[in-house]
């Protein structure tokens, strides 16, 4: 692997090469721990605690306990993060499997003009045979909630960013060369972050004898600080390992890279199950009604000094999700897409967990700050970010600065 950052005179030979590094998630759930898909567009979900059948926002409890948007219990007509800012102005890449335009909910957010393929498929940005693992990070990101169907659509934390989608998995796979050409893409077309739910935990014992992972590790490094020169934070998911990054024999990539923005996993454990719960939704997250909170640490987390800050990326009660439908509800829903018997692309809304979708959380964050501060440096957006954030009881080892709190951000940003 050679990066010269566009300068074809500081291309080194052979001795300067590393080698890259192949990300397969042929076999797990394509980036996510725990996945159910849900309804199509044109379906409502079925419910099992419900006394009429629910509306999509009525399950997104990440953006309901950050009152992000109209749709969300506000006592005392208090205001939601939308009556302030929807994230306009800015611009976001989501350098994964690829988004898929055609979804309601993402209609006239992705530019497609923009929005490229840098794996060697040579086909286009959109979602080729990895799934829709981008596809639900954007909605988490950036979703209008314009879908007119039977249960309406969801709602993205910045709905009014524009998403640049970066195709850097072709099938399956994924090399960090592609990754690296993306994030460097995304700056110079003025994205404001880059999202890379994308990540890996290496062994990492000795520099002489994995002197290829320093290799990696540095090349991450310089393309962060090249991004963060122009602007852009890149925004990473830490992993879904369950492992402390801080033990000496693991070097987990690109988290533990100076100049990236890493992000862990909280969600809830006990929303909407079973007869604890009617059509109420707004009881849905009382504190008496929930095993968990929706600070509590998922239990696939990575975790470590690494941690930027946490945000909500899901939870699950394993046992309950084999005998009780509702257990669901504690993974993040968001925008998905499928494929039908005869090859068509069926947009609709699925769950999942992992830290991949606690980055997007930070993602949108991050356009929300650009939104009311333009001009302000990539620095001064972790800060407001960093400082804002409130601290849940487990302490920083498992959610750094503390747990992502939009309310208090925006506020701080005004």
């Amino acid at each position: 692997m050679l990066a010269a950052q566009g300068d074809e005179s500081k291309v080194g030979g052979p001795s300067a090469t590393t080698p890259d590094i192949k990300v397969d998630w042929s076999g797990d759930k394509g980036g996510a721990v725990k996945e159910q898909s849900g309804p199509s567009v044109d379906e409502r979900s079925n419910s099992h605690n419900h006394d009429g059948p629910p509306k999509n926002t009525e399950y997104q409890w990440d953006k309901r306990v950050q009152d992000v948007g109209d749709y969300t219990d506000k006592p005392d007509d208090g205001k939601s993060v939308h009556d302030t800012t929807t994230g306009e102005g800015t611009r976001v890449a989501v350098v994964d499997t690829g988004v898929s335009p055609n979804h309601p909910d993402l209609e006239g957010v992705v530019n497609e003009e923009l929005s490229a393929n840098f794996t060697t498929d040579g086909l286009g940005f959109e979602p080729n045979g990895a799934g829709d693992h981008g596809t639900h990070v954007a909605g988490i990101i950036a979703a209008t909630n314009s879908n007119d169907g039977p249960a309406g659509g969801g709602l993205g934390t910045a709905p009014d960013t524009e998403i640049v989608s970066l195709r850097v998995f072709s099938r399956k796979e994924n090399y960090t060369s592609d990754s690296l050409a993306a994030f460097l893409y995304a700056a110079e077309v003025g994205c404001d972050a880059a999202n890379y739910s994308v990540g890996y935990p290496a062994p990492y014992v000795d520099p002489e004898e994995y002197p290829w992972l320093i290799g990696i590790r540095d090349a991450y490094r310089r393309t962060a600080k090249a991004v963060r020169e122009k602007g852009m934070l890149i925004v990473n998911s830490a992993g879904n390992d369950g492992l402390n990054m801080d033990t000496e024999n693991i070097l987990s990539l690109p988290t533990e890279v100076e100049g990236i923005f890493g992000v862990s996993a909280t969600g809830p454990i006990g929303v909407g199950w079973g007869d604890k719960h009617s059509d109420n939704e707004e009881k849905w997250l009382t504190e008496n009604r929930l095993e968990e909170p929706t600070t509590q640490p998922a239990f696939y987390t990575n975790y470590g000094s690494a941690v930027d800050v946490s945000a909500a990326g899901g939870n699950a009660d394993v046992e309950e999700l084999s005998e009780n439908p509702d257990a669901y509800n504690d993974l993040v829903y968001s925008t998905v897409i499928s494929t039908d018997e005869q090859g068509n692309v069926v947009p609709g809304y699925g769950w999942k967990a992992g830290t991949s979708m606690a980055a997007p959380q930070v993602t949108a964050a991050v356009a929300l700050v650009r939104s009311l501060r333009p001009d302000a440096g990539v620095e001064e957006v972790e800060r407001l970010i960093k400082d804002t954030a409130t601290m849940p009881e487990e302490g920083e080892l498992y959610h750094g600065d503390g747990h992502l709190d939009l309310e208090r951000l925006i506020k701080a940003a005004k």
